[in-house]
């Protein structure tokens, strides 16, 4: 606009310069003040000529120059922004880089209890699954502190976080930025379609047991090989990514605790999914890495039977002929079946009729299972005693045919439809130990349900 507004203006000039000259030659003819105007005239064209030529060049120069420095700081923030994914230093986004790289957050993929989460495409070419926590009381401080903690995390069966948006203000959620991964949740892939749940097919029994494997790597990297130790408290399908190859990958830290390596268990509020909670931590005991092996251990017993750990089912009464839900435990079914030998009973249907499970590595994984289940902490093996389990390097031993917890039943929101369990907090807990309690096969929906076995 300046360089157009120049040339109009110095067309102008040297038109009017002209018409002086003509004028001049007119009215003075070819007297010494006629050449003494056309020699300052003259002079001046040419000045004004010399001026657009000069400021043309610089202006191009100006350009060229401008749009150098413009690619060379295209590629250092490209080459800033890889090296920073190689290093794991997390990169702060702006909330307005994440509209714009969701669409307006138009794309959601997914939502659980502490928020949704939308496909994004960043600026590099790189797919990301942005999520929007919401309902965190965390500080600022905290939040970024476990940011840079879970972003040093690096193995390959953990999901890579790219970076955070974090609030300028209290009514503003703040977002995290994961490494978008294909094949969406395992969930969708291990229990059938149902209501409006999608489903994503049926993994076969050596992507499940290989799927078992990669978890159980990616829980013992949090526990033992971090600086700091971490606890991911919250594992269930849901949080159990499947990449291209039907590789596991790890996600969702929102409720990830880091303690020191010389801390063997911590108190902290009660919060988590209904049926993958440990017995400790409902029972206030202090929570530990043992806290996820008994998650991990429930998600084993609903990858083999492709059901939920905790199901309702309509049973017709004797007496009356009416049917009314009740609930049931497929971790107790699991070891009394077990028990029996008949453990094929147990596994998924649509396994079966594909005729491709092994009953020796059923029994295996089922054993595994309950070993990580077991009611106290103590008895329950560590993540890298449960690799060498599902691996063969260890011989799996029978579990012990204890009673098998289930507490608190009812204390969480449940779908229906869904059968998704909502991440809530859990209001503290009064527990009374019973002498004599043996806990029924099927459970009546009750109020809130706590049978612990005998100490």
């Amino acid at each position: 606009m300046e360089d157009k507004k120049a040339n109009i203006i110095a067309s102008v000039c040297i038109v009017v310069l002209v018409v002086v000259i003509i004028a001049a030659r007119v009215s003075l003819k070819l007297s010494k003040t006629f050449y003494l105007i056309l020699g300052v005239d003259i002079s001046l064209i040419l000045a004004v000529i010399c001026f657009l030529i000069i400021r043309n060049r610089y202006n191009r120069e100006r350009k060229l120059l401008v749009s150098r420095f413009v690619s060379e700081g295209r590629e250092l923030r490209i080459e800033y922004s890889f090296l920073r994914k190689v290093a794991g230093v997390p990169t702060k986004f702006k909330l307005e880089d994440l509209e714009e790289a969701t669409d307006g957050f138009r794309s959601q993929i997914g939502k659980g209890g502490s928020g949704a989460v939308f496909k994004g495409v960043l600026k590099d070419g790189s797919q990301v699954a942005v999520k929007r926590i919401e309902g965190e009381e965390k500080g600022e401080r905290e939040f970024r502190s476990e940011v840079s903690a879970i972003a040093s995390v690096q193995h390959k069966n953990l999901v890579r976080l790219y970076g955070y948006s974090s609030a300028s203000s209290a009514n503003r959620p703040r977002f995290l930025v994961y490494d978008f991964i294909v094949n969406s949740s395992l969930d969708i892939w291990i229990f059938p379609d149902r209501g409006n749940r999608r489903s994503g097919g049926c993994l076969t029994w050596d992507q499940r047991y290989q799927v078992a494997i990669d978890v159980a790597k990616a829980l013992a990297y949090l526990h033992h090989d971090c600086r700091s130790k971490i606890l991911h408290l919250d594992v269930k399908p849901e949080n159990i990514l499947l990449d291209e190859n039907y590789r596991a990958v790890v996600t969702d830290f929102g409720l990830s605790k880091l303690i020191a390596r010389d801390e063997s268990r911590v108190l902290t509020d009660i919060r988590g999914t209904r049926g993958y909670l440990a017995p400790e931590w409902l029972l206030e005991h202090g929570i530990s890495e043992k806290s996820d092996v008994y998650s991990y251990g429930i998600v084993l017993l609903e990858m083999i039977g492709g059901r939920r750990s905790i199901s309702r089912v309509e049973v017709e009464e004797t007496r009356t002929k009416k049917k009314r839900k009740k609930l049931e435990y497929f971790p107790r079914i699991v070891n009394q079946k077990m028990r029996e030998r008949n453990v094929m009973e147990i596994v998924d249907q649509r396994m079966i009729e594909a005729n491709e499970v092994d009953e020796q590595e059923v029994m295996k994984l089922a054993c595994v299972a309950l070993w990580c289940i077991q009611e106290k902490a103590k008895s329950r093996p560590d993540m890298a005693m449960v690799i060498e389990m599902l691996e063969g390097r260890v011989p799996v031993n029978e579990p012990p045919d204890s009673e098998v917890v289930v507490v608190d039943l009812l204390a969480a929101d449940d779908d229906a439809t869904t059968g998704v369990r909502k991440v809530i907090d859990i209001p503290r807990l009064q527990i009374q130990r019973e002498r004599q309690f043996r806990l029924p096969s099927i459970c009546s929906c009750s109020s809130i349900i706590s049978p612990i076995s005998p100490r």
